[in-house]
């Protein structure tokens, strides 16, 4: 190479950038900002080989060992020796998951130290900033004076908390003493000591005020904490006027393989207990008494939860659930209590291998005013559908044994007339076996028969039978056969712009299943009815094992007819149902007596009718209906629309019905239902927004819940202002309003989760 072009080519590496391997070998890179960011002033770098620094103008950018650290600045001067660098001007140094900003700052590439006389730091989404910033290399802590933390990412935050003196710990924390929090410059509380985490989980205050007729004007605090990856939780201090002081700890544990617990613990001095008792009556004579009887002024619950897979295909799940009266949750928990009114307790235990499955449950009862089955234990070993042996025959099987109590207490009963108590106990083993022979004539009609066999063996008869003490022996047999088939349709070229359609497939396929089951060798009357047929609004399956009411088995000769009818396109490249429709229908042969009573089955069940359209991926179109042929009877009607266009609005509109008497599976008699039920967001801007749900009874022409949210973006935060009006039977109007803040940083639900829960805004 001659030696002019060899010094020219030094000379514009010089100018522009520089790459070396350096000490501890890490990489060095360092350019002007303009050969990073296009269309930024022109700079441009010097270096000195002798001394091994590199000194930038107008803009310059520094990358050491492949990205650990990053540096931009309008000027600095770069020793690549020592990794000390002096920067001036739109300084921003990124190391790690960490943003440093400043106008002067001095940071060493190698021990991280780092001097700034003003500086912003962040992690999001909390971030910090303030004067006189030094930095200890060896354990990456930092100290500032004057300095204060916000989570409004703004130059002018509208809130902080400021401090006289902060310790930073990039990626963990920040300590402060002197603290006072500044809410748009005035201050509005003082901390001598104010730690918090630098991340989604930083330990913080949630109060959530209001006014509800039941307990006057309340507060509802809660201090949420975090302990590493380990542990979390709650600590809440609540006051309500009219009903005291409530209080209680949540605690979350994190224990990697041995999964996650959850404890909740509650207590509430409720100085008007039997506010809410007057609302579930019985009637004794002409006297409305109290249901629940006295509800104690000491009031509590206690739940815990957890769930674990410690080891391959073996999962442990365990649930306790105790209460100190039956309307704790009625009372404080409102949430809770519509989802599950009567929470179980239990631990069960699952093992799983290719071809079958070994689960144990145990339901011990903790609370005595609900009705219950007691499992001590029950354990199952189920036999998953597997070939046998090569052959085209197909096995599957379940057997179980355990010993069982049931309940029914005074104050509640499934059915009206049979409140009362009653206990049935027994050691039940039941064992199930079955045979299939699956085939497919033409490629497309699929038929199935089977056969199987159960027997059940108990040490005691049901309490009502006259020789209850008796043993009890019982077999069922069992036969039928399945068929179905699936057939398309493919319209490829078919579009319309007002619908959607790319393209059309329809998919239809017919079924029909026939189930025989002769009488069992022991009436279900004379047996325990510990696994019973309960009330259902859906169909029942017919088919073993599928049908697992053990103890109420009795005679079958039923065809069972189902049609599903698909019609499918293409909407932003993914395929989407434009209709799903599915039919069932039960023909009896042999219609029988309804469970439990004297009134003979009609020879056709109801006919159940699921139907989904979506004529636009925004707008869907839901219903569920459940129809008695012989009567002309609607026994069951389930009505949706939903309309979401966009981000700016959305609207639920639905319809509910459910007919009052005895119809279906059921011995006791149905309660008329006839809702109409509404839920619309509107956003009106990015400041503001507004929610209204309504709850109307077309039965006696009453509004019985209302719902207004009026939203508000405050930067950092969201805050929601609510107001609900509930209207019960035989009641006062109940009125609620109350005001929830929730840090964007750290939300208190997940975006969307007041639609479905909106007593979340309430306050629980």
């Amino acid at each position: 190479m001659k030696p002019f072009p060899a010094i020219a080519l030094i000379f514009l590496a010089a100018l522009f950038s520089f790459s070396a391997i350096a000490e501890d070998e890490a990489s060095w890179e360092v350019e002007a900002l303009s050969q990073i960011l296009p269309g930024t002033v022109e700079g441009g770098v010097e270096y000195d080989f002798a001394s091994g620094t590199a000194i930038g103008t107008n803009g310059i950018y520094v990358n050491y060992n492949q990205g650990s650290a990053v540096l931009t600045a309008d000027s600095a001067s770069v020793n690549r020796k020592t990794g000390e660098v002096e920067a001036d001007g739109n300084v921003r140094i990124e190391s790690g998951d960490q943003l440093w900003v400043g106008e002067h700052i001095r940071y060493n590439f190698k021990t991280r130290q780092m001097r700034s006389e003003q500086f912003r730091t962040g992690k999001a989404p909390v971030f910090a900033g303030g004067t006189q910033l030094t930095g200890d290399g060896s354990n990456r802590i930092y100290t500032a004076q004057s300095a204060f933390v916000t989570t409004d990412d703004y130059a002018e935050p509208a809130y902080r908390v400021r401090a006289s003196r902060i310790k930073i710990i990039p990626g963990k924390s920040v300590e402060m003493w002197n603290a006072v929090l500044f809410a748009e410059g005035v201050p509005v509380f003082y901390f001598p000591y104010y730690k918090r985490n630098l991340g989604l989980h930083a330990n913080h205050f949630t109060i959530i005020p209001g006014y509800n007729s039941r307990y006057g004007a309340y507060a509802l605090n809660t201090y949420t904490w975090f302990l590493g990856d380990v542990a979390d939780g709650k600590i809440h201090l609540d006051y309500r006027e009219l009903r005291g002081v409530g209080f209680g700890p949540d605690v979350n544990l994190h224990l990697g393989q041995w999964g996650n617990a959850e404890m909740k613990y509650y207590y509430q001095y409720d100085s008007r207990a039997n506010t809410s008792s007057s609302i579930f009556t019985i009637t004794n004579g002409a006297t409305a008494i109290p249901q629940f009887g006295n509800i104690p002024e000491n009031r509590q619950r206690f739940y815990l939860g957890w769930q674990a897979t410690p080891a391959t295909n073996f999962n442990v799940k365990a649930q306790v659930n105790y209460q100190s009266d039956p309307l704790v949750l009625h009372d404080f928990f409102e949430g809770e209590y519509t989802a599950n009114p009567q929470p179980n307790t239990f631990v069960e235990l699952n093992k799983y291998w290719d071809n079958w499955s070994l689960d144990a449950l145990a339901t011990p009862r903790v609370n005595s005013f609900f009705n219950q089955i007691e499992r001590l234990p029950d354990v199952k070993l189920t036999g998953f559908r597997q070939q046998v042996f090569g052959t085209p025959v197909y096995y599957d099987s379940e057997s179980s044994v355990g010993w069982y109590r049931s309940f029914v207490t005074l104050t509640n009963g499934l059915y009206p007339g049979t409140n009362g108590f009653y206990a049935d106990s027994a050691t039940r083993a039941d064992t199930y076996h079955q045979l299939t022979l699956p085939w497919t004539f033409f490629n497309w009609l699929n038929v199935a028969p089977r056969v199987g066999g159960r027997f059940t063996y108990y040490n005691s008869r049901s309490a009502s039978y006259t020789n209850s003490n008796a043993e009890a022996y019982r077999g069922v047999f069992n036969t039928g056969v399945r068929t179905s088939f699936k057939a398309s349709q493919l319209w490829a070229n078919a579009t319309n712009s007002f619908l959607q359609i790319n393209g059309l497939r329809h998919v239809i396929e017919p079924s029909a299943d026939y189930v025989f089951v002769p009488r069992p060798s022991t009436p279900f009357a004379q047996l325990p009815q510990f696994d019973s047929e309960m009330p259902a609004l859906m169909l029942s399956p017919v088919d073993f094992p599928d049908y697992n009411s053990i103890d109420s088995v009795d005679a079958q000769n039923v065809i069972r007819f189902g049609l599903r009818n698909v019609l499918q396109t293409k909407r932003g490249g993914q395929l989407d149902d434009l209709v799903n429709w599915n039919v069932m229908l039960d023909w009896r042969l042999d219609p029988g007596l309804v469970q439990g009573g004297t009134n003979k089955q009609s020879d056709l069940n109801d006919l159940y009718s699921q139907f989904t359209l979506r004529p636009r991926s925004w707008l869907t179109l839901e219903s569920q209906v459940r129809y008695d042929l012989d009567r002309g009877y609607l026994n069951m009607a389930f009505h949706q629309i939903t309309f979401m266009p966009g981000e700016r609005w959305s609207w639920g509109i639905g319809h509910w019905y459910l007919r009052g008497g005895t119809w279906g599976n059921s011995t006791g008699s149905w309660n008329e239902n006839n809702f109409i039920t509404s839920t619309l967001f509107y956003r009106v801007n990015d400041n503001w927004g507004l929610r209204a749900t309504h709850n109307y009874n077309a039965l006696d022409g009453r509004l019985q819940e209302q719902f207004y949210t009026l939203y508000r973006d405050l930067r950092s935060f969201t805050g929601a202002l609510t107001f609900r009006v509930l209207n019960q039977v035989g009641q006062q109007p109940d009125y609620t309003i109350a005001f929830s803040l929730s840090l964007k940083a750290n939300p208190s639900t997940r975006v969307g989760e007041d639609t479905v829960n909106p007593y979340r805004l309430l306050g629980e």
